[in-house]
């Protein structure tokens, strides 16, 4: 009897384990490896070292072989439509809202959509901040807990979004929304409505303490994402200085960001730091909510007219008529760093300046980022230096062309593969087939499936940002006309390896190594 009380409840046992981090770990480790290697070599006969030589000349041969793709099924461009379609939604202009007929099944998704205003770059640097601690507060009467019980009662989560693009003529003229986000069952859409403007209206920033701990998750989210997406953050680095959108995404989610978060999450120790945190939060959820705003609605077809007669009287009485006046100045800058931060694989990136979407060579530079991978990087960078995958592709939105390496092994040899890519496709030529491939590839990513409500919401942000169903009709068409001629001329004409931006992300054993090859050293 009262077992659980006895031996679990007032139970004195315990135990205390203390982890602490040893800076020499990894070189302890890759010594141990090279005894292990060496003792191993030393104990070789003469027969097993002449197999061993024999077996990677052998490995090194079938690497190199082209396989027999005729046993495979075989699409080609003729089976490729012209044109996709997409769906087409209504506008009130009563209430600036989009409406979306769709298949939910019994969801409805509404959006908030408000251009960003004029922001210092200190409140700039604020906003990934202030999206993800919107949905965590408080918001009028309620606290943070009764909030998160109000929202789990009416809809299927809320949150908010920050997103920018530049031009489709020009990534240097950059315009940008906060995108506040929810969904709800069809029942609940009156709910929804009226959750969405509370904690757009009237969010509270004074939960010292609930805003201290959410920015402590949000560090310790980041910074176990390094290692799973280093690759990522490696070209984002690189290609930080090749417009404002680039910069952009470098200085509020890539590594300059984990690095401000990290910096961030120590200051707020001092409550008089977490004060004013509060207040420019607060002073910024102010200066959004005088913005003008319109509206996203999705939903079944015989549930829309109830849901847009939800929006215009739950927003009657809003105010609201900001004009959007936020810019970037142009940003064109090379870059060379290393990132030092705690990992066993290296991550490495060269990026180089591009085109807008809506450029005559953004389609071939795109089919050219799969024709590199599937014809000369997998193989250099993957099959024979070990890491886990490599690639290159085209950014259009922010008008750069990437390199990269996942969990690698090796440094400078990855670098000089990067150029060696671009040797191989002047040197050699090539077959169609491999082009086809990598047009079609392009056409899979353009062609994927999505949501009935995906769909919406893919066509609406397009449109927004002036990605119209004729632009990207006229992107398609570029992307099935692509020749091999075209991927050598716009390689000659925009990856010059001297224009190159480089960066790595790399462990601290590997300095010496970052400083030879001429790179600025960052630590994370």
């Amino acid at each position: 009897p009262d077992l659980i009380r006895r031996k679990l409840l007032e139970n004195p046992h315990r135990v205390t384990l203390t982890l602490r981090p040893d800076e020499k770990l990894e070189s302890r480790r890759q010594e141990a490896i090279r005894e292990a290697l060496a003792r191993r070599k030393a104990e070789l006969t003469d027969d097993e070292v002449r197999m061993i030589v024999d077996r990677a000349r052998a490995l090194e041969e079938r690497q190199m072989q082209k396989d027999d793709d005729s046993i495979l099924p075989k699409v080609d461009l003729s089976d490729v439509p012209l044109q996709m379609p997409e769906p087409e939604g209504r506008y009130d202009g009563d209430i600036s809202a989009t409406v979306y007929a769709r298949g939910t099944n019994g969801l409805v998704y509404e959006q908030i959509v408000v251009p960003v205003p004029a922001l210092t770059e200190e409140e700039l640097l604020l906003v990934p901040y202030y999206t993800t601690l919107i949905s965590e507060v408080g918001c009028g009467d309620l606290d943070y807990l009764q909030m998160q019980d109000r929202i789990s009662a009416e809809s299927g989560g809320i949150g908010a979004a920050f997103s920018a693009k530049g031009r489709i003529d020009d990534v240097q003229a950059l315009s940008g929304y906060i995108i506040f986000n929810g969904k709800a069952l069809a029942r609940n859409r009156s709910e929804l409505t009226r959750l969405l403007r509370d904690v757009y209206t009237s969010a509270r920033f004074d939960e010292k303490e609930r805003i201290r701990e959410i920015i402590a998750q949000i560090r310790a989210r980041r910074e176990q994402a390094v290692t799973g997406s280093g690759h990522a953050l490696a070209m984002g680095a690189a290609s930080q200085g090749m417009s404002p959108g680039a910069w952009l995404s470098f200085r509020l989610g890539g590594l300059a960001g984990i690095r401000g978060t990290k910096q961030l999450d120590q200051a707020l120790k001092d409550p008089e730091e977490l004060t004013a945190l509060c207040d420019k939060l607060s002073a910024l959820h102010e200066k959004i909510g005088k913005q003008g705003r319109e509206f996203l609605v999705i939903g079944e077809e015989d549930q829309l007219p109830a849901m847009v007669d939800d929006l215009k009287s739950c927003w009657r009485d809003a105010s609201g008529a900001g004009i959007a006046g936020w810019k970037m100045e142009p940003v064109n800058y090379t870059t060379r760093e290393a990132w030092l931060t705690s990992t066993q694989v290296n991550f490495c990136s060269k990026a180089y300046s591009t085109v807008a979407v809506d450029h005559p060579d953004a389609a071939a530079l795109t089919v050219l980022g799969g024709f590199l991978r599937n014809g000369y990087l997998h193989r250099a960078i993957r099959e024979k230096g070990g890491a886990y995958g490599g690639g290159a592709g085209q950014d259009s939105v922010n008008g750069t062309f990437r390199f990269f390496s996942y969990r690698d092994p090796r440094l400078e040899e990855t670098l000089d593969d990067f150029d060696a890519a671009l040797a191989w496709l002047q040197d050699n030529d090539h077959d169609y087939q491999e082009l086809e491939e990598s047009i079609l590839g392009v056409i899979g990513q353009l062609d994927r499936p999505r949501s009935p409500a995906g769909a919406a919401r893919h066509a609406f942000h397009n449109k927004l940002f002036g990605r119209s169903p004729e632009q990207r009709a006229r992107f398609r068409e570029r992307v099935l006309s692509v020749t091999l001629d075209d991927l050598k001329r716009v390689a000659r004409t925009w990856l010059v390896p001297e224009k190159a931006s480089t960066a790595v992300v790399t462990s601290p054993e590997n300095r010496a190594r970052a400083e030879k090859l001429g790179l600025n050293i960052q630590e994370l």
